[in-house]
């Protein structure tokens, strides 16, 4: 009996050591699975802030080789060039033709006789809706929005070159004078040029955006195949929004289409524009309008589009602009490598959010980009992706 009971003793003696030596492996390799998937979600992390770099000297490219071609010339809009003007006005339509010749808006066929004919054309169908000018200007939007014009008898890009322009009425939905104006105040007090003029001749050109919403450089990052003498903002509302083109980081076509049920025949900037906001579509997962709107109430009641409000005002007041994006503890997280000047936002969708632990309280980025991998191919921000799933 002692023998048997030497016997077992020692077999379970085996048994545990065999057991502590399987329990050291599986603990090994254990570790060595989340040392990996640590290596691998570090690696795909990296690759993914590689990629954003290279967004970013893609769209520095594009601008550059944009403004490669060239530009205009500014004129300087002096006291008796304007009171010239509107001598010219007073003269009918063919005199208003002049006032447009002279600011250069007028982007026809290059040939200066048949031109005139259309300028002066234009000009005799007075306050009609249906007429179309050869410029980046919404006749029926200028005069639904200005009852005023719609009264007298001169042409209305000619009142806007007039008189509307040095009053900041914008020409376009995807045309904001005001901002516009900030943006490029020197040179618009030195020249006296109106906003719409300095865009056509020289802005264009550099690469300066018209409007909060439509980025220039993301829009010319997207490859865009712009005729000499193109912008990028007739481009967009003429081919660009059809081919699917984003005017902005926080504007997704895509995503605004379905929101919206279908845009129909015009460019979904231009349908947020007009009624989209007023309706409260979101025209990105990371932008929720009803949302915002409830954060800032004094909005609503002023009729102001959230928006073009968030990027140009909110954003810097610390606002946030959804329930999915917490906007004071991203500014937190990034610190001093915020870059100044930079709307937090996007610098979060533009590369920022490869570059934190948690863009938002208790929502670690490693770990939601380890169980979501494929967010790497289709390049998704770990929240945007969050929010077009619902918070699920």
């Amino acid at each position: 009996m002692l023998d048997k009971a030497r016997a077992v003793s020692a077999k379970v003696a085996r048994l545990s050591r065999d057991f502590a030596g399987a329990h050291r492996l599986a603990h090994q390799a254990q570790v060595r699975e989340a040392l990996t998937r640590t290596e691998l979600t570090q690696a795909l992390t990296e690759s993914l802030a590689a990629r954003a770099d290279a967004a970013a000297r893609l769209r520095a490219q594009a601008v550059a080789a944009f403004r490669a071609r060239g530009e205009g010339r500014l004129r300087r809009h002096n006291r008796i060039s304007q009171l010239a003007d509107r001598v010219l006005a007073r003269l009918g339509p063919w005199g208003q033709a002049l006032v447009i010749a002279r600011s250069g808006v007028w982007q026809g066929a290059g040939r200066p006789v048949s031109d005139m004919l259309r300028m002066a054309a234009y000009a005799g169908r007075g306050a009609d809706p249906a007429a179309v000018p050869a410029t980046p200007f919404d006749q029926a939007w200028y005069l639904s929005g200005n009852a005023d014009v719609a009264r007298r008898r001169t042409a209305p890009l000619v009142h806007y070159l007039l008189t509307g322009g040095g009053e900041r009425r914008d020409p376009a939905p995807l045309f904001h004078s005001a901002w516009y104006a900030r943006e490029n105040a020197v040179e618009l007090a030195a020249t006296s040029v109106t906003p719409l003029e300095h865009y056509i001749r020289v802005g264009a050109a550099r690469g300066l955006s018209p409007h909060p919403l439509f980025d220039a450089g993301h829009y010319l990052a997207q490859a865009p195949v712009l005729a000499v003498g193109d912008t990028p903002l007739a481009h967009y509302l003429r081919d660009g929004w059809r081919a699917g083109l984003s005017p902005h980081p926080l504007f997704d076509p895509a995503w605004y289409a379905e929101q919206a049920g279908g845009v129909g025949e015009r460019a979904p900037l231009a349908h947020y524009l007009d009624e989209g906001w007023r309706r409260g579509l979101s025209p990105h997962p990371l932008f929720d309008a009803r949302w915002y709107r409830t954060e800032r109430p004094d909005l609503a009641e002023a009729g102001i589009e959230p928006l073009t409000h968030f990027l140009v005002h909110g954003g810097a007041e610390g606002v946030s602009p959804s329930p999915w994006f917490d906007l004071p503890a991203y500014v937190e997280a990034r610190g001093d490598d915020l870059p100044p000047g930079v709307h937090p936002l996007i610098d979060y969708l533009q590369g920022g959010a490869w570059a934190v632990a948690e863009a938002r309280p208790g929502f670690p980025t490693a770990a939601y980009l380890a169980s979501h991998p494929g967010l790497v191919a289709r390049g998704v921000t770990p929240l945007e992706h969050w929010a077009r799933r619902g918070g699920r």
